[in-house]
C-alpha cells in the first residue's frame, strides 16, 4: 500500500489541524492504520491506531483527549484530528499501515508515508 499524508502547516497554540493519510494499492479495510510524529532531534514517536472498520482506537498519553483518529473506508482514507494544540506537538508526522494480527497497541507497522509538518506556534 501507497500512503500520503497531507495537511500540516501552522498554527496558534490551542488551534485545531486534521491531517489526511490517503492509500492506494491493495484494499484499505485490509490495514489498521497509525499515525506516528518526529520531533526535530526526537525519536519518532507513536500517537494513535485505529481498526480496520474504525471501531477501535487507541492513542498515546500524550495526545489522549485531544487528538481523534478515524477512517473513511470508501474514500480509502484516515484522519487525524488535532485540536488543544501545543507548541510540544510540533513534528513531522508520519502516517503507517499494517495488515495481518497484532496486538492492537503494537508500535509496529509495514508501510509509511512521507510526512507531513505540523508547527505549533505559541
Amino acid at each position: 500500500v501507497q500512503l500520503q499524508a497531507s495537511g500540516g502547516g501552522l498554527v496558534p497554540a490551542g488551534g485545531s489541524l486534521r491531517l489526511s493519510c490517503a492509500a492506494s494499492g491493495r484494499s484499505f479495510r485490509a490495514y489498521e492504520m497509525g499515525w506516528f510524529r518526529q520531533a526535530p532531534g526526537k525519536e519518532r514517536e507513536f500517537v494513535g491506531v485505529i481498526s480496520r472498520l474504525g471501531g477501535s482506537t487507541y492513542y498515546a498519553d500524550s495526545v489522549k483527549g485531544r487528538f481523534t483518529i478515524s477512517r473513511d473506508n470508501a474514500k480509502n482514507t484516515a484522519y487525524l484530528q488535532m485540536n488543544s494544540l501545543k507548541p510540544e506537538d510540533t513534528a513531522v508526522y508520519y502516517c503507517a499501515a499494517r495488515e495481518g494480527v497484532r496486538v492492537f497497541n503494537s508500535r509496529e507497522f509495514d508501510s509509511w508515508g512521507q510526512g507531513t509538518q505540523v508547527t505549533v506556534s505559541s
